[in-house]
């Protein structure tokens, strides 16, 4: 081969080879160092761009702020062992493990739930996998919901004229007859204390051990809930123990008045002045959390040392994790709150005002979903949100829930008998209840 064509031979194959490599992925970068300890092929700017997200501009956060960058590659942070992964450190297990404190229910990628749908048909779904609309199908027809409803996130809604978990029961009178025959006294449908099903109220019953419940009537019309004072959910008693309940109003014995016979007669003080001393910087008589009699408190449970005061203001339980910690192991409890030991802060004792974490590594622990810090109603300190104490009903890991979706019992959130989750009640030992207002424990002495 003649000079000339050796060098043509050879410009045409470095060419090839150039083209070659240009085609290849940038997550792919063989020899970028010639060996160990060796300066990086790429300019800095390059390296920069390959391990910064798509679509981010030049200064932009670097392996998504949770690595370095070593000549186009990111390192990620592993601090804690497999925390942050993937090419650019953008996956984050902590994301699949926010659904009602448990892993999502399909497989956790890259922080994000992959819902297992063997047919292909999509039937189970939702951010954690969480709806799953097979429990719609009914076994007989095999068809969502009958073929007479629409099914979402695994429950069905049927259509007029049908009812049933799976609408497989057909009405034979007219949705405005059912309606009709639904509606209470006061215009609602079922008192909006339960469900019409074909002209019938079945009654919303708080009451999980009772044949008959709390709630009852043709329409829901009585709720024997009011007439329980606070001190009743100890026992089986109606009306402070002194009258009868007909269908939500009491009926008090000789000796007693009061709307739930509260107040005895010998009692020198007026109802109103009883109350009073009973409230002292409260809304609520012993602050909802005992028997006002006479001006008197009478705390509950009884013969538990953690609520006291003379109007029971003080109550220890809320210096409580759910796990029974008292101020996080980190303080000690002062009539209801945390007084907390050097080095800690927050509600419960729970954060150290020490951090060794760099300010991006705890930013990025604090971003929600829509890349948001603390859902914008908070502040973060070492990875962890402190929602703002001006808006009290906010909380939640991120500051992404509302306390005040909590119900409610006797003025008190949670009825006073447990801990407002994210909107749901978490209730303390031995109470039952959407808000925590049924007693189910043992006897107290």
């Amino acid at each position: 081969m003649r000079p000339a064509a050796i060098r043509n031979f050879l410009l045409l194959a470095s060419s090839l080879l150039f083209a070659g490599l240009s085609a290849v992925p940038q997550s792919f970068s063989p020899s970028l160092r010639i060996g160990p300890g060796a300066a990086c092929r790429l300019s800095r700017a390059e390296s920069e761009r390959r391990c910064r997200a798509p679509g981010q501009p030049p200064g932009g956060a670097l392996c998504h702020g949770r690595g370095r960058c070593d000549c186009g590659v990111c390192i990620c942070h592993v601090s804690e062992p497999g925390v942050f992964f993937g090419p650019l450190c953008e996956c984050h297990e902590w994301v699949c493990e926010t659904y009602d404190g448990s892993t999502c229910a399909g497989t956790c990628h890259c922080g994000r739930c992959k819902c297992d749908n063997p047919d292909g048909n999509g039937l189970v779904y939702g951010k954690f996998c969480e709806c799953d609309d097979r429990e719609c199908i009914d076994d007989e027809t095999e068809e969502i919901c009958g073929g007479h409803g629409k099914c979402y996130c695994g429950n069905c809604y049927c259509e007029a004229g049908w009812h049933g978990d799976k609408c497989e029961f057909q009405c034979d009178i007219t949705p405005w007859e059912s309606k009709r025959r639904c509606t209470s006294p006061d215009g609602q449908i079922c008192s909006n204390r339960g469900t019409c099903v074909c002209g019938e109220c079945s009654c919303h019953d708080v009451d999980p051990t009772g044949d008959w419940g709390d709630i009852h009537g043709d329409t829901c019309e009585c709720d024997e809930r009011d007439c329980r004072a606070v001190y009743d959910r100890y026992s089986d008693d109606f009306c402070s123990g002194h009258g009868q309940c007909n269908c939500g109003r009491c009926d008090c014995k000789v000796g007693w008045y009061g709307k739930k016979c509260e107040h005895p007669r010998s009692c020198p003080l007026s109802a109103e002045e009883s109350i009073r001393r009973c409230q002292g910087s409260s809304d609520l008589p012993c602050s909802g959390r005992g028997k006002c009699e006479c001006g008197k408190c009478t705390c509950y449970p009884p013969g538990d040392p953690r609520v006291y005061g003379k109007t029971c203001e003080c109550d220890g339980r809320r210096c409580e994790g759910l796990d029974g910690t008292v101020c996080g192991g980190h303080g000690t409890c002062s009539c209801g709150r945390c007084v907390c030991d050097r080095g800690w802060f927050g509600t419960l004792c729970q954060h150290p005002r020490k951090c060794n974490m760099t300010e991006e590594q705890s930013k990025s622990l604090c971003e929600s979903a829509d890349g948001i810090l603390c859902s914008g109603k908070g502040s973060c300190h070492c990875g962890k949100c402190i929602c703002s104490a001006e808006e009290w009903y906010i909380s939640g890991e991120l500051c992404d829930c509302d306390d005040r979706d909590c119900d409610k019992h006797d003025g008190l959130i949670c009825t006073g008998n447990g801990i407002c989750s994210c909107g749901n009640c978490e209730c303390w030992r031995g109470w039952n209840g959407n808000a925590c207002e049924i007693w189910l424990g043992t006897d107290y002495p």
